[in-house]
């Protein structure tokens, strides 16, 4: 397997044609993959409800393996939701309970690392009670079916689910298994905002071939993986055709390892309207845009200001730490084909949603603070010492913290883990940025602009200490904090808090069954 090494400054670039082994296999040849936006684009399908009984819709999903062509002409092995990568894009509306069944139809191995592919589904970005949080040792195997209920009470929002199994999460939602899931509210939907056609999803990934066309996978000693292939909705850097008006982007960043920063090769700003936990107070213009693994930014691109025949590219602009390949600098392109079909919904206010109970938060005097310390210790990425083996090791009651139901606390994050960024998740609750120090230098600077919304995901990179303050609730019980660098969540960067006294148990409450499953 090929070596990267530790990466302490630029992104290192690997040369043109290198040929890498993992598992026996070789690396596709540079000259044998697809020329960047020659590859159409496309959304993901939309999944459709199984039934509904008064305010709750009921969907089924079936995680299998399948064939799916990704470089043209070739047909790669994927695990999908349905069979399909990303999986169907999941729409609700605030106040409708969702039940989602996941059944559990993957190979009894996976097809190169050997491990049994049981599964934990997390809706990222849901306030789900416990036992339907995708706790990570809370598994489905194969062969076994479970119901995950999500209560869909808070504002509209972008989230996604994903695979959590415990110690093979990486390689489980590498392999596939991803989707995006859509909150929508009255709020939102009463803005003139683009909606509807013109509300694209954008799942981006990164992801390296075999010379047959199916997926390697080397996290580098446990360090990270990174692929030379950027996909968009699973196709290799696709052009998608555009009017000439607002379209608005929910772009996930739901790569492995691997953090992006956007911008558009026409100089022209992203219009940042929403962050993990929906629509910010105002909009944010920017330049350029720091996506760590698992946000998710919502981006207004105006396309009236180009011509008929014009294209734009939206390009990365690699920050450090990454392993970059001829094209990884490139992402998608626009091509402007035709004038707007419809002027509806065709704006950005300058007020958006300007009242939210996380974002008003300000710390007091009397406010505890926890520090939570994410350094590499023994081979092992670890939170304040501490892996996900001890919380095995203690019969799942070793706790990082224990702050009371409904506490409002500061969490102050500290990288001391020296030339490695890391996103870190907490699971159930929103939090706000307050501050971030760079290099320990004790000056502290407000939050980047496309940061100054509510978050559940905040990049915190080489050597910085990020302050957030939250309020933790709705729900007693035990939830999940990691780093979503998934290499790093496997490898044993994952802890777990516990709010207030109680709760359901996410391991024995609502355990998977063996198939098959009862209609609904």
């Amino acid at each position: 397997m090929l070596t990267f090494g530790m990466l302490t400054g630029g992104a290192m670039l690997i040369p043109l044609e290198r040929s890498v082994l993992a598992a026996g296999q070789s690396r596709i040849a540079e000259s044998a993959l697809p020329a960047p936006f020659s590859t159409p684009f496309s959304k993901p399908p939309v999944a459709t409800k199984v039934t509904s009984v008064g305010t709750t819709d009921y969907y089924s999903m079936t995680m299998r393996e399948q064939a799916a062509e990704i470089l043209p002409g070739r047909q790669t092995r994927i695990w999908g939701y349905d069979g399909v990568f990303p999986g169907p894009t999941i729409d609700v509306q605030q106040g409708r309970e969702v039940v989602l069944r996941q059944i559990n139809r993957l190979p009894a191995s996976h097809p190169t690392l050997g491990y049994t592919p049981f599964t934990s589904t997390h809706l990222h970005g849901s306030a789900s009670l416990p036992q339907f949080d995708g706790y990570a040792s809370d598994v489905t195997y194969p062969g076994s079916w479970k119901d995950y209920r999500y209560p869909n009470f808070q504002g509209s929002r972008t989230l996604w689910y994903h695979d959590h199994g415990v110690h093979h999460t990486a390689p489980n939602v590498y392999m596939g298994l991803a989707g995006m899931y859509r909150m929508h509210d009255a709020v939102e939907q009463g803005l003139p905002i683009p909606q509807g056609y013109y509300d694209v999803p954008l799942v981006v990934t990164d992801a390296m071939f075999d010379v047959d066309g199916q997926l390697l996978y080397d996290d580098d000693d446990h360090s990270g993986f990174f692929g030379d292939v950027v996909l968009v909705n699973g196709r290799p850097w696709p052009v998608m055709k555009v009017e000439r008006r607002k379209y608005r982007f929910r772009i996930l960043n739901a790569s492995v390892s691997r953090t992006y920063r956007w911008q558009l090769d026409s100089g022209e700003p992203l219009v940042v309207i929403g962050t993990d936990a929906g629509l910010m107070a105002a909009p944010q213009p920017v330049t350029t845009l720091l996506h760590g693994n698992a946000e998710r930014y919502e981006v207004v691109i105006d396309f009236a200001k180009y011509k008929i025949g014009r294209r734009v590219t939206l390009r990365n602009i690699s920050p450090k730490n990454n392993v970059d390949y001829t094209h990884t600098d490139k992402v998608m392109a626009f091509d402007v084909v035709a004038k707007a079909s419809t002027t509806s919904k065709n704006s950005v206010p300058s007020v958006l949603s300007p009242y939210n109970a996380i974002m008003a938060l300000t710390p007091t005097a009397d406010t505890p603070t926890r520090t939570m310390a994410l350094v590499r210790q023994g081979g092992q990425w670890t939170i304040n010492g501490e892996t996900w083996a001890d919380v095995e090791a203690s019969a799942y009651t070793r706790a990082l913290a224990n702050p009371a139901l409904n506490a409002v606390e500061v969490w102050e994050i500290h990288n001391d883990s020296g030339g490695w960024h890391h996103p870190l998740h907490i699971h159930l609750i929103d939090f706000k940025i307050l501050d971030r120090e760079f290099d320990r230098n004790g000056v502290r600077v407000a939050p980047r602009a496309h940061e100054r919304g509510a978050k559940d995901v905040v990049h915190v990179g080489e050597n910085e200490r990020v302050r957030l303050i939250t309020q933790f609730g709705p729900h007693p019980g035990r939830y999940m904090i990691h780093c979503h660098n998934l290499v790093h969540e496997d490898h044993d960067m994952m802890g777990q808090f516990s709010v207030g006294e109680g709760g359901y148990d996410p391991i024995t409450t609502a355990p998977a069954r063996p198939l098959p499953a009862p209609a609904f």
